[in-house]
């Protein structure tokens, strides 16, 4: 079995040699020395100043919209994650979508003003598997009217953007660490800031508030995150750059495989910079893709349809019809992609869908030639009564 994604996980033996220290400790979470070692060390790989350990990204978004204290309706991509729209409307604000790029799949930034009212008080955007938005339209747009700026950056680890970290853009940035990410702490997240006052404030809404023994000064909620996860992130840590550059290399792969494929490939900003989180492949119908994936399922391959159904469709907000984003959500899939997979099952993945695509065309072209058969056949049968009918008038 191939399934779409698989957790890089370190050696036992390195990942002993932390929890070693947590059972001589006995200091299990609130802040223990692995998480914040593994904060210090974080913000030194990335190039950052301020970054916050949290319990998971969804909580992240969270945070950062409570940190701001918006309020009112926030300018967000219906192409994304399910948490990125629920975690607005979780906070008690209204996500207003605004359509997406067809190439990038990021926001589409040339639409977000139309979508201004005077409700509107951020712009939460997605960096779609990793690729970043249009950051510098972004900014401008939310300069001009005042508002603030949250990247949803989940995808984002090791993705650079003019030679900065993409964590390093908005008034916030958000990442999840989930297992299913190319740097994990099994379940964990954090939240990025430039501004070190908001920095402050997110740092006592993670512990619920507390600013001493017992004292509050925030109303806060339990984020924390804990030393066991710290020890998974500082394993992985060690190994990220191999992650990466094999991650790279899987998907150069695919796409020198695939280029006789009949499908779109996301169009990147920066490739160098890019951190090949994901492989989505858009087909050119939904039946197409469809028939694709049943066709890799057959051999036990598993792909993944992110992001499928658009989130402007999700039951709890107003429904609107996005043409772009909807169409693209039905006809895209993520292909296996982790540091594990091998080139002779990439190498199977590309035989299949090249196959499926060939089959296809030939069931197409059958199909014409047999239509063509029958409109002869049908023309000459016309002509025939026509002539017999003459003969009997």
């Amino acid at each position: 079995m191939i399934p779409v994604t698989k957790p890089f996980l370190p050696s036992e033996k390195e990942f002993k040699s932390y929890t070693k220290s947590i059972w001589e400790r006995q200091w299990l979470t609130n802040n223990g020395p692995l998480v914040n070692t593994l904060e210090l060390k974080l913000k030194e790989y990335l190039g950052l100043d301020h970054l916050l350990f949290v319990s998971n990204g969804t909580v992240a978004l969270q945070l950062a919209i409570k940190a701001l204290d918006l309020k009112g309706e926030i300018i967000t991509t219906p192409f994304s994650f399910v948490a990125t729209t629920s975690s607005i409307v979780w906070q008690g604000c209204k996500p207003v979508f605004v359509d997406i790029d067809p190439e990038t799949f990021n926001i589409d930034a040339s639409k977000i003003e139309a979508a201004i009212t005077p409700q509107t008080s951020a712009i939460l955007a997605t960096h779609v598997y990793g690729n970043p938005c249009d950051i510098e339209a972004i900014q401008r747009i939310a300069g001009k009217h005042n508002l603030k700026v949250i990247y949803d950056a989940a995808h984002c680890f090791g993705t650079r953007y003019k030679n900065k970290s993409i964590f390093a853009y908005g008034d916030i940035s958000t990442v999840s660490f989930h297992s299913t990410k190319l740097f994990h702490t099994i379940e964990g997240g954090a939240v990025i800031t430039t501004d070190p006052d908001i920095l402050k404030k997110l740092a006592l809404m993670r512990n619920f508030g507390y600013s001493g023994v017992d004292t509050f000064s925030e109303q806060g909620i339990n984020a924390k995150n804990c030393e066991f996860h710290a020890a998974m992130g500082l394993c992985n840590l060690g190994h990220i750059d191999d992650i990466l550059k094999k991650r790279r290399y899987l998907s150069e792969q695919y796409r020198l495989r695939l280029k006789k494929l009949d499908v779109q490939f996301q169009k990147l900003e920066n490739p160098e910079d890019f951190n090949y989180a994901y492989f989505p492949v858009l087909f050119e119908t939904e039946e197409l893709m469809h028939e694709s994936k049943a066709n890799l399922e057959l051999a036990q391959i598993y792909s993944r349809r992110y992001f499928y159904p658009s989130l402007s469709a999700l039951p709890y907000v107003d429904n609107v019809i996005m043409p772009v984003c909807d169409s693209i959500a039905k006809r895209i899939i993520c292909l296996p992609l982790y540091h594990t997979l091998t080139i002779s099952d990439l190498d199977l993945i590309c035989r299949i869908l090249l196959r499926s695509q060939n089959f296809g065309e030939k069931q197409m072209a059958r199909a014409k030639q047999i239509g063509v058969l029958i409109a002869e056949q049908l023309k000459s049968k016309i002509k025939s009564a026509a002539v017999k009918t003459n003969g009997i008038l």
